[in-house]
């Protein structure tokens, strides 16, 4: 016997792109350019069990409303976004009782001074992940990913376990990079009273770098407990940071056979493998939270 466990169907990566014309605060153009992806649960059984699609809303329209959404909010934090459009669909469909709603949003900066021309920031990716539930409320995690940063000294690497397999020499000063990728659950009742998302996002970005900046590693888990507890500290709306550090090894080059001297100068840039720390940070009091990373 078998029988139907945990379902959900949505509409992904919807490319939008808006323009609030005039709106900056010297008239200035605003561009905003997002990656939506929705995600719908509830009373969906029938359309697994028996082909009736009676209580399926066509991934075609939640598309749609996703566009419809955007000229009507204007430019809009992405949390902001992502609750309204989660929120319509619990809303206004009766079988669906929870909506994920995940949105990335790629930077770009203006050029010049025309108020019209940008150019795309590389590298860092804002990320939002929004669940509307008819019965838990509403959860919200923001967050960012593919930030890279790198010191190129003030970070050590020894005293760990050697076997047979060990050939990593310990050292006592090494570049340590990284491509941060971090996400954090604000506080049910912040997310009830209001939050200011851009504000709260560059606040928490800025921390992230300071706090990597400002740490003497002994390793990337020290830096990533860091980086968590900063924004902790700095975010009191703020009560768990996930974070995944992928270690972009960087290895001194032995330059002895062409009889030049290498102190600390010409290194080779690792691409893979490469090693994955992960980890997660927790305020004391943080409130339980079923829906935020599902």
């Amino acid at each position: 016997m078998v029988h139907l466990g945990a379902n959900q169907y949505g509409k992904a990566e919807v490319r939008l792109a808006h323009v609030a014309r005039g709106a900056g605060p010297d008239g200035e153009d605003l561009f905003r350019d997002w990656n939506v992806s929705t995600s719908l649960s509830g009373d969906l059984a029938d359309s697994h069990l028996t082909g009736s699609n009676e209580k399926v809303l066509p991934t075609d329209s939640q598309k749609n409303r996703a566009y419809a959404l955007a000229k009507e909010l204007g430019d809009v934090e992405p949390e902001v976004f992502a609750a309204a459009l989660g929120s319509f669909f619990v809303s206004s469909q009766e079988p669906i009782t929870r909506a994920r709603v995940s949105v990335e949003e790629y930077e770009w900066s203006p050029i010049g001074a025309t108020g019209y021309s940008f150019t795309r920031s590389g590298g860092l990716v804002r990320t939002t992940v929004v669940h509307v539930d008819s019965a838990a409320g509403t959860s919200v995690v923001s967050g960012l990913k593919d930030l890279t940063v790198l010191n190129t000294t003030a970070s050590e690497f020894w005293g760990y376990p050697k076997d047979a397999y060990t050939t990593l020499p310990e050292t006592k000063d090494r570049i340590l990079a990284t491509s941060v990728n971090a996400a954090w659950r604000f506080r049910p009742d912040a997310v009830d009273a209001g939050v200011d998302w851009a504000a709260a996002f560059s606040q928490a970005r800025s921390t992230v770098l300071l706090a990597f900046a400002g740490t003497y590693s002994y390793s990337l888990q020290q830096t990533l407990y860091a980086i968590g507890s900063a924004v902790i500290t700095a975010l009191p709306e703020v009560c768990e940071v996930r974070l995944a550090l992928p270690n972009r090894h960087h290895y001194l080059v032995d330059l002895a056979p062409f009889g030049l001297s290498n102190k600390r100068e010409v290194y080779q840039a690792g691409d893979r493998p490469y090693g994955l720390i992960e980890g997660t940070i927790l305020a004391d009091d943080a409130p339980e939270d079923g829906l935020a990373w599902s």
